[in-house]
């Protein structure tokens, strides 16, 4: 064992998990959006965000590309540095667990394993996977930062779903299929999930 590991010793808070969660009045607990870029998952995640907090929940997204203008901005887009992306993004969301909020990631985050990592670090009943399910050629029409087609003149190196691997989750908890169901439809399909599962 390191030096920097031995002499690290875990504080514990004054103020628990619990009785953070007595305070707010809900479940605290990850919604893992995951998908292929333009699928809808920060536009599904921002909706529902503003839902949770019409309806005095405690809620904070963590999205992808804002986080890569800071706490990730250090990291590109080889395959072990989406591993870290993930690693670090399931530490921070265990947190906001503690905190007692509801914290909604919208990550690609294309692989299975880096997926099911931040699913072992929290309790079962704290991460629920949704999978934005959306087909390439769809994503592809949308585009709305025009990536698909950079990344198809190869502009962009590894780009999911094109120059790199997505992995479809085998068993998500909730699957969003953006390309039946509007954006107001799918929040209320979590909605509905949620209130099943009594998080909220």
């Amino acid at each position: 064992m390191s030096e920097k590991v031995e002499n690290i010793v875990w504080h514990h808070s004054s103020v628990t998990k619990s009785e953070r969660r007595d305070r707010n009045k809900h479940h605290s607990f990850i919604l893992w959006f995951t998908g292929l870029s333009a699928s809808g998952k920060s536009s599904i995640a921002n909706a529902l965000a503003q839902t949770l907090f019409d309806r005095g929940k405690q809620v904070y997204i963590l999205d992808g590309d804002n986080i890569r203008h800071g706490l990730n901005q250090d990291l590109g887009f080889k395959e072990h540095d989406r591993k870290e992306n993930i690693r670090r993004i399931g530490e921070v969301s265990k947190l906001f667990i503690d905190s007692g909020q509801i914290v909604l990631t919208a990550f690609i985050s294309p692989y299975r394993e880096d997926r099911d990592s931040v699913r072992k670090i929290v309790e079962k009943d704290e991460f629920l996977e949704i999978y934005v399910k959306c087909s390439i050629e769809e994503c592809e029409k949308r585009d709305p930062k025009g990536l698909y087609e950079k990344a198809r003149r190869r502009e962009i190196p590894q780009f999911t779903g094109i120059s790199a691997p997505y992995e479809e989750p085998l068993e998500p908890e909730i699957v969003l299929d953006t390309e039946k169901f509007s954006i107001e439809q799918c929040v209320d399909q979590l909605i509905d999930a949620l209130s099943e599962k009594n998080h909220i």
